[in-house]
């Protein structure tokens, strides 16, 4: 799965790429695309996302558990509730398509909320693509299979490329004044893709011999139940997209690229969370819905520390790669074709905020599921509800406080204050359910990681200081040089300081990535 999901990651970073190239990097263009292509996935997650780790695979698992078919049939009928649910919702937003973009993107001029909204009515279809992509994973989760799922978004981000490079050899502009052909190259282009990742994982559930089939009639799915559970989800949900959303539009009153740096920014701080933490939580949650089912709480808390501890120890450096290096990152990744180097500089500054982020937010995002599989849905959304207040509030004292330029800096400020709010309070929530949490061990390891973490700093910048005078070249050889030295030179501190500390969970993992050599 780590492969797969880093496989389809690299190619969404190159995806991001290609199209800060064809559209140009702090364009009003690429602007008012990004915020109609994040409307689909907003208004996916508000209605039935936050439901899939929560609820619909707990309900899977348990049903092929107790179900004389192996859950057959429910799986089916909750498939087809939600192809009618979200088919009735795509129609809805597309009609409030002008609403959404006014509430995400107020200080869009009018020619840019014009084609914000064309741009949207094409792109909103993708609700149902996502939805039905969902479901199929989840379905294949619960029945242990989580390869076609982690491969699907590489479909997607191919056929993206695909297109980003046919707009910039076409001549496309990097204005908002497009003609028909560039405007259905990148619309339909995107939305294809989207089509094309769903296509994949409807057929490896279909090869996998699950008969996928629409179901007129609904009973026996549990709805109550769903609805009972999904009202705290709900709360849940809505609580991170108004997060989203005062993170957006404080990105969009930092004037032109903002909402680019922002999201760009995210994208890539998202990269090593989706590899390690994604992956170890989709494995993991269908096993701790089974051990809470059957009222093993020591198992759920043991598995809950391994997957929280071995997170750690990568996210922690990479976090501080984050910190130092953000610059030198966005300096190698944007500094070409039609970008802007004044996006690229806040960028960079972004992506160092968000590193105080990651570590927090992959806690935080791993101990929720303990939650979800105790089916504690009203401790997880008030938790939440916490989180985005915390967040909310950082986001206006940043649009306060500070420089309009400046405030896009301070919004992953905000995140890394919520998260750690966040993931505090749970924490003492699921030691007021399981009555243990591993608190000794995860402890230790927190103070050994930071210890590592420490030493790998030290060794990127003595490593980085003594390149002196020599780097007298251009400012993109400069970033590229300067970060692969700190880079080199941090992670063999990191390991040395590993093995004198004597992380385990750092042998566990390079043990299972070189099985063959002795790492320690």
């Amino acid at each position: 799965m780590a492969v797969a999901t880093l496989a389809s990651r690299v190619a969404g970073f190159v995806r991001i790429l290609v199209l800060a190239a064809a559209l140009g990097l702090g364009t009003r263009l690429l602007d008012t695309y990004n915020i109609a292509n994040t409307l689909p996935n907003a208004v996916y997650e508000l209605v039935v996302g936050g439901t899939m780790a929560s609820i619909v695979i707990p309900l899977l698992t348990r049903a092929a558990l107790n179900e004389s078919d192996g859950g057959v049939l429910y799986a089916q009928k909750l498939l087809s509730l939600i192809v009618y649910v979200l088919s009735l919702v795509t129609i809805v937003a597309i009609v409030a398509a002008p609403l959404l973009i006014d509430l995400y993107a107020p200080a869009f001029t009018p020619e840019q909320r014009h084609l914000a909204i064309v741009f949207s009515r094409y792109f909103l279809p993708q609700i149902l693509f996502y939805g039905v992509a969902a479901t199929a994973s989840a379905i294949l989760n619960s029945r242990g299979h989580f390869g076609a799922q982690a491969w699907a978004p590489l479909c997607n981000s191919v056929i993206v490329i695909a297109v980003g490079l046919t707009y910039a050899a076409v001549g496309g502009s990097t204005t908002t004044t497009l003609g028909t052909g560039h405007l259905l190259l990148l619309s339909l282009g995107t939305t294809a893709g989207v089509l094309a990742q769903m296509s994949l994982v409807v057929v490896s559930l279909r090869r996998n011999g699950f008969p996928v089939r629409l179901r007129l009639d609904p009973r026996g799915i549990a709805i109550r139940r769903i609805g009972k559970l999904g009202l705290w989800v709900l709360l849940s949900v809505v609580t991170t997209q108004i997060l989203v959303a005062a993170a957006t539009r404080a990105a969009s009153w930092s004037g032109q690229g903002g909402i680019t740096a922002f999201q760009y920014a995210n994208a890539i701080y998202h990269v090593p969370f989706a590899v390690i933490a994604i992956s170890v939580m989709t494995a993991m949650l269908p096993r701790l819905s089974q051990y809470a089912a059957r009222g093993e709480h020591q198992r759920v808390v043991t598995g809950l520390s391994r997957a929280v501890r071995t997170a750690l120890v990568v996210m922690a450096p990479i976090a501080a790669a984050f910190v130092l290096l953000g610059p030198q990152i966005a300096t190698v990744l944007f500094s070409h074709g039609n970008s802007s180097a004044e996006t690229v500089r806040v960028l960079g500054l972004v992506l160092a905020a968000y590193g105080l982020t990651l570590v927090p937010f992959t806690s935080y995002s791993i101990l929720q599921r303990g939650l979800y599989a105790l089916q504690d849905t009203r401790a997880a959304a008030l938790v939440s509800a916490a989180v985005a207040g915390v967040g909310v509030a950082g986001c206006a004292l940043a649009g306060w406080l500070l420089a309009p330029g400046d405030i896009v800096i301070g919004i992953p400020l905000a995140y890394a204050a919520a998260y750690t709010v966040g993931l505090n309070l749970t924490v003492l929530v699921l030691r007021r359910r399981l009555r243990y949490i591993d608190g000794k061990r995860l402890a230790r390891t927190h103070v050994r990681v930071a210890a590592a973490t420490l030493t790998a700093a030290v060794f990127a910048g003595l490593a980085v200081g003594g390149l002196g005078p020599a780097m007298d070249t251009s400012p993109w050889v400069e970033a590229l040089v300067t970060g692969a030295v700190a880079v080199l030179a941090g992670a063999a501190g990191y390991l040395v300081a590993g093995r004198i500390l004597r992380l385990a969970e750092l042998r566990h993992l390079l043990n299972m990535a070189l099985p063959r050599v002795r790492t320690w």
